[in-house]
């Protein structure tokens, strides 16, 4: 694939800026649960405005995610790259500017275009820049700057920091292989495996499951075990270092001895117990901490999974369009989960809201587990 752009150069510096990308492309969403409470308490939104700024900031993201994959294999990775930190940047610009609900939604909405670029631009420069033997190390990278993100949301000076640092990053866009000429309207367009389909809907399942834990962890630690409103935050960071730490690990792994293929499944399988001993700790609340563990290893390192799945399985050329259409389950999924959860809780309380998210995993689990158990049967023969 190293010749869909110019030749590869500065290996670890385009990889430390693959993670930056992907850092950046999510950090309006963190930034906005950081400043929920000031959001509700001094600006006057709602509790209902604000979750709903996570369903159009995904919802945009999932409409346009086809969109982006097609525009990044015409016009190439590094040119959407800077584009993906311009938006960035604009979006946050617009965040920190918004005067009411409307334009705070607008802000967001626009947010959803980078989200879109994030996975078929990167995807596409790991397969331009690295080799084989590379490329599900890098994938687990890149994929924990998401998690990064959310750190990096929680700092003070975090709008600050992400106004300088989005320039920073254009900069050093420099180190990326250049774009090679546009590709024609009229090439042909190599079909899209099965497996990007499957992996789609995979990821539609674990979106749901993963943005309910995101989105409502902190407030079930204060709403139902009691916990002050800041050690009920601890088991979000607690989830995030164990996400960066499962998606570098298994996507090492994903690329050993033809394992990748089982992986998602088996992950999935862990995100279903992580989501029982959250339901669990509704009557035994220490369970809360392994159950944040196990989703970071299992749920959260699962995405960074299907990524490197679609790296290996994408058709020459068109690595942007199925990075986007993966991309768009896994996002569509973020903006049909929390409201999903919300009803079920608001229903039946916690735990069933947390049975709900093991029959997320468990659905994503089924729509992989078939083909892995093909492939094992195939090989044992």
């Amino acid at each position: 694939m190293a010749d869909e752009v110019g030749a590869p150069r500065g290996g670890t510096a385009v990889a430390a800026l693959l993670t930056c990308a992907m850092a950046f492309s999510m950090m309006q969403l963190f930034l906005l649960g950081a400043l929920g409470p000031r959001l509700v308490g001094e600006s006057g939104l709602s509790r209902t405005e604000l979750g709903l700024t996570t369903t159009a900031g995904f919802g945009a993201a999932a409409l346009l995610s086809p969109v982006a994959g097609r525009l990044v294999d015409r016009v190439g990775p590094r040119r959407c790259t800077v584009a993906l930190l311009v938006l960035a940047a604009a979006a946050l610009a617009l965040i920190g500017a918004a005067p009411g609900p409307a334009v705070l939604l607008a802000a967001v909405t626009l947010g959803g275009l980078p989200q879109a670029l994030a996975n078929p631009a990167t995807n596409k420069l790991i397969l331009a820049v690295f080799p084989p033997q590379r490329r599900g190390a890098v994938t687990g990278w890149k994929q924990s700057g998401v998690q990064l993100g959310a750190f990096a949301a929680g700092l003070p000076l975090s709008l600050l920091a992400a106004g300088v640092g989005w320039r920073g990053a254009v900069w050093a866009a420099r180190v990326l292989p250049a774009d090679g000429p546009p590709a024609g309207a009229g090439a042909p367009v190599a079909a899209v495996p099965r497996t990007v389909g499957r992996l789609a809907l995979f990821s539609l399942f674990l979106g749901c499951g993963v943005a309910s834990v995101n989105t409502y962890l902190a407030l079930f630690g204060t709403q139902r075990l009691g916990l002050s409103a800041t050690l009920a935050a601890v088991p979000v960071a607690v989830l995030g270092l164990a996400g960066i730490a499962g998606r570098v690990g298994w996507s090492r792994t994903a690329d050993r001895d033809g394992r990748a293929e089982a992986l998602p499944a088996l992950l999935a399988l862990g995100a279903v117990g992580a989501a029982l001993l959250l339901a669990a700790a509704v009557r035994l609340y220490p369970l809360v901490w392994p159950g944040a563990v196990a989703v970071g290893v299992f749920a959260v390192a699962a995405n960074a999974v299907s990524m490197v799945l679609v790296i290996r399985s994408s058709p020459p050329g068109r690595a942007g369009r199925a990075s986007a259409l993966v991309s768009a389950g896994f996002f569509a999924g973020f903006a049909v989960g929390p409201p999903l959860f919300a009803q079920a809780v608001a229903a039946a309380g916690y735990g069933p809201g947390w049975l709900l998210v093991a029959a997320e995993f468990a659905a994503a689990s089924a729509v992989t587990a078939a083909p892995a158990l093909r492939r094992a049967k195939a090989v044992a023969a």
